[in-house]
């Protein structure tokens, strides 16, 4: 049997959560104090997800480059093909909050979108 220790981050409690893994199934999940605990180590197990946040440049503007990030969570695993796919973007100013930088990056279904505003 093998076991995984986690710090749980759904809320601020914390928890250290530990699982207990048999063939790669989760066999059990201790240390939870509320069942988000034992969701975001099911999670974290068997699709890992993030939300990713960058910069991306903008020509024209007051700035040279404006924050950008996921609208939801990508697979953990398609984080570096993202952070390639925005390295060749470059926008034109004015760019508000919000504003759709690049659409459903890595086929992910998921946008990119301005997180400041570059007047």
């Amino acid at each position: 049997m093998e076991t995984k220790e986690f710090t749980c981050i759904r809320c601020p409690l914390g928890c250290n959560v530990v699982a207990s893994l048999e063939d790669g199934k989760i066999i059990s999940i201790t240390g939870n104090t509320c069942p988000r605990g034992a969701e975001y180590v099911t999670n974290e197990l068997t699709d890992p997800k993030r939300i990713v946040t960058t910069l991306v440049k903008v020509t024209g503007g007051e700035n040279p480059v404006v924050s950008v990030k996921t609208a939801s969570d990508i697979p953990k695993g398609k984080i570096f093909e993202c952070l390639d796919a925005l390295k060749s973007v470059n926008l034109k100013a004015p760019v508000r909050i919000g504003d759709v930088v690049l659409k459903n990056v890595c086929d992910c279904g998921v946008d990119i979108v301005a997180t400041s505003n570059v007047r």
